[in-house]
């Protein structure tokens, strides 16, 4: 059985979507003879929201889990000042100090084994001084995982794999600060073709590497749902009191909030007697348009909602799959080049999805004004759209005056069935079992 080291910052009981691919990897590598060992950080939950990211482990040592899958370790973390600071003032306050020893450690961890993550560099330089494994992965980001990675590899001569969930120096926040795009663009280029191999999850990832890694092997993979999980809710039925509508995850400067909230109030209003819920899950804001957490959003911009819009805390993906599998519908906003992962639990809970929008002219100005990735000719920049085509898992809504008519649809469906239908195909594709068989593949054809 081969043997595989996996560095993966993010990981489970933190409540990311960037740790469900490596704890898929964990998961399920065993049963396609490959041993996993996971060294992560020790994470502590005790905030339910983003101050988990910056709070202190637990314990200050390193802890080591034996289980029937493989082998997890996890090491300690201390915040740094500027993470201190925020969790005693709050984030209003201090932030240009903050933010200068944020820089300092932005740049500082690529020359030096410094900072909030450098304890995974030296746990897995310990681990493998006393074990051999034939392969090392690092999942980024955060990228500078690619840099222990090929320290690693190279100090114990083991070949490496960069696994891409996201664009590392391409997006348009490093492109658009010279010094933050030069240092990023060279050590990018410098780290990962020190690697064997290059993993990713979509054709533009894959595309927007190769314009700075060349012939180095590169690998889609795409993200997917949890089988385990998704068989465990599958007999839970929708509920029928009222039609739930439910989001899950981010928000960001580019996606149509405020326009589905301006409709949504338009169509309550024309329909009072009407039963309807939105249930939003574990939300992040990100961006300058947002004046405070969604609950203040509704208070001050939509009271009208507050009756029929409950916000929900972040909570472990096997819990949030229950609590979705009891909904109507799946509210997903255009990511446009990005395909994102929620889509895919979406389609193995087998809901219907309804997208906003295909051509909005709000969410078109939204998007030229904010979208922070750079498209690229002859690349789709509509996975979202192109997959529920593909599956036939959902309602592809145009604008916000299709958006008025698809509710009213919805609803006289809910009304006169007590569910709404999904007729969702080939969902079975897009399980994360399947992509940890692909690359299973991958670590023994490398090792």
């Amino acid at each position: 059985m081969k043997k595989v080291l996996i560095l993966a910052y993010d990981f489970p009981p933190y409540v990311s979507v960037g740790g469900l691919r490596p704890f898929s990897w964990y998961k399920y590598f065993k049963e396609f003879d490959v041993y996993p060992i996971v060294i992560t950080r020790n994470w502590s939950t005790h905030h339910g929201s983003q101050l988990d990211y910056i709070s202190a482990s637990d314990s200050l040592e390193t802890v080591i889990e034996e289980t029937e899958v493989g082998t997890l370790i996890k090491t300690p973390y201390k915040p740094n000042l500027a993470n201190k600071i925020m969790l005693k003032y709050g984030d209003s306050k201090y932030k240009l100090i903050r933010k200068g020893i944020s820089a300092y450690y932005e740049f500082a961890q690529f020359i030096f084994n410094v900072g909030p993550k450098a304890n995974l560099f030296f746990t897995a330089d310990e681990y493998l001084k006393k074990n051999k494994v034939d392969v090392i992965i690092a999942t980024g980001d955060p990228f500078v995982l690619f840099k222990y990675a090929s320290s690693l590899a190279k100090k114990h001569n083991t070949p490496w794999i960069a696994d891409y969930r996201d664009i590392w120096s391409h997006n348009k926040h490093t492109q658009r600060n010279f010094l933050l795009k030069k240092w990023h663009t060279y050590f990018e280029r410098k780290i990962v073709r020190t690697s064997s191999a290059i993993t990713t999850v979509s054709e533009f990832l894959e595309n927007k590497i190769a314009l700075l890694v060349k012939s180095i092997p590169v690998y889609i993979l795409p993200n997917g749902y949890d089988p385990e999980y998704i068989e465990a809710v599958k007999n839970i039925p929708q509920q029928t009191s009222e039609l739930n509508i439910a989001f899950v995850g981010s928000i960001y400067d580019w996606h149509p909030l405020f326009s589905f909230f301006e409709e949504l109030t338009k169509f309550i209003k024309n329909n009072t007697k009407i039963k309807i819920r939105i249930n939003f899950y574990g939300i992040n804001l990100y961006g300058v348009t947002f004046k405070g957490p969604l609950n203040e959003i509704i208070d001050s911009e939509f009271p009208e909602l507050k009756p029929y819009v409950f916000i929900h805390k972040k909570m472990a993906n096997k819990l949030l799959l229950q609590e979705l599998a009891k909904q109507n519908v799946m509210l997903l906003f255009n990511y446009y080049s990005y395909m994102g992962t929620k889509i895919f639990d979406y389609l193995g809970l087998r809901r219907a999805i309804l997208f906003c929008y295909t051509n909005d002219n709000v969410s078109n100005d939204l998007k030229a004004k904010y979208y922070d990735i750079e498209e690229m000719y002859g690349i789709s920049n509509k996975l979202q759209e192109d997959l529920i085509k593909e599956t036939q898992s959902g309602y592809l809504v145009k604008d916000n005056q299709e958006l008025s008519k698809t509710l009213t649809m919805l609803y006289e469906e809910f009304d006169k069935t007590g569910n709404i239908k999904c007729s969702t195909i080939n969902e079975e594709n897009y399980s994360r079992k399947i992509q940890v068989k692909q690359l299973a593949e991958i670590v023994k054809n490398i090792s």
